[in-house]
C-alpha cells in the first residue's frame, strides 16, 4: 500500500494509519491512497479502523493545494467529500481511533465513521474553516448537520468553535474517550464486538438510515464543484 496510508490486516480487522507529515494533511494523493485502502478492506471483508500518528488524526486539507488555485481547492474538497460519502456507505463497519487533534477535514473523517474513539488530553477537535477564512462548503454543512448534535451544529459550523475531547463527545464528533495508552486496545475491542453484527443487515440498515444524507451529499458535492470555496 501507499506510504501515506499503511494497511495492516489481522483477524478480519484492517487498520488504516494516516502518515503524511506532522499534521497528516489530506492531499489528493492521500485521498487516492485512502480509496485504495478502502477497496482492499472491502475485498478482505474486514472491519476498518482508521487512525493517525500519536497526538493527531489529521489537521485537514493540504493548505499548499488549497492555496495553489481555486480549481485545485474545489477539486480537493470535492474528492474529500466524495470520500466521506463513500465511508458513510461502506458495507463494513468503520471505526476511527483518533489519537489527538482532528481539525477541519480531520473532524469530517470522524463524522463519516460508524464509531469514534478519542483520547483524553489537551487536544482540539472541530471545524475551523471560518477561522482560517474559508466559507464552509455545502457537503461539509450537510454532513455536520446530520452528525452533530443540534446544540453544537451552528456553534461548530458558523462560529468555528473548537472542542476539547469531552466537548467533542458532547457535540457528536466522538462516541467515547479513553486514556491514550488504551486507544489501540479499545479500538480492537470495539472491532471484535462488531464482528457479531450480521454484515448484510449492517450494510442494508446503514443505507436506509443514511439515505437522505447520502442523497444530500451527492447534490452538495455537485454544488461545490460549481462555485469557489
Amino acid at each position: 500500500m501507499s506510504d501515506l496510508i499503511s494497511y495492516q490486516l489481522e483477524d478480519g480487522i484492517a487498520t488504516l494509519t494516516l502518515c503524511n507529515g506532522k499534521v497528516n494533511a489530506i492531499s489528493p494523493d492521500v485521498i487516492t491512497a485512502f480509496n485504495a485502502a478502502l477497496d482492499r478492506a472491502e475485498q478482505d471483508k474486514a472491519i476498518v479502523i482508521i487512525t493517525g500518528q500519536p497526538g493527531i488524526l489529521s489537521g485537514g486539507y493540504d493548505l499548499k493545494v488549497m492555496t495553489s488555485g481555486p480549481q485545485n481547492a474545489i477539486d480537493l474538497v470535492a474528492a474529500g467529500s466524495t470520500l466521506a460519502r463513500r465511508m458513510l456507505a461502506h458495507p463494513f463497519p468503520i471505526i476511527v481511533a483518533c489519537p489527538g487533534h482532528a481539525v477541519a477535514k480531520g473532524a469530517f473523517i470522524l463524522l463519516s465513521a460508524d464509531y469514534r474513539i478519542g483520547v483524553e488530553g489537551a487536544f482540539s477537535i472541530g471545524l475551523n474553516e471560518v477561522q482560517i477564512g474559508m466559507t464552509m462548503h455545502h457537503a461539509g454543512i450537510e454532513l455536520a448537520r446530520d452528525r452533530l448534535r443540534k446544540s453544537a451544529f451552528q456553534r461548530s459550523v458558523i462560529n468555528g468553535e473548537m472542542f476539547d475531547p469531552q466537548g467533542a463527545v458532547d457535540a457528536g464528533f466522538l462516541d467515547k474517550l479513553v486514556p491514550a495508552e488504551q486507544l489501540t486496545a479499545t479500538a480492537q475491542a470495539v472491532a471484535q464486538q462488531m464482528k457479531k453484527i450480521n454484515m448484510t443487515a449492517h450494510k442494508n440498515t446503514k443505507l436506509k438510515v443514511r439515505k437522505a444524507l447520502l442523497e444530500a451529499l451527492a447534490q452538495a458535492v455537485e454544488l461545490d464543484k460549481q462555485q469557489l470555496i
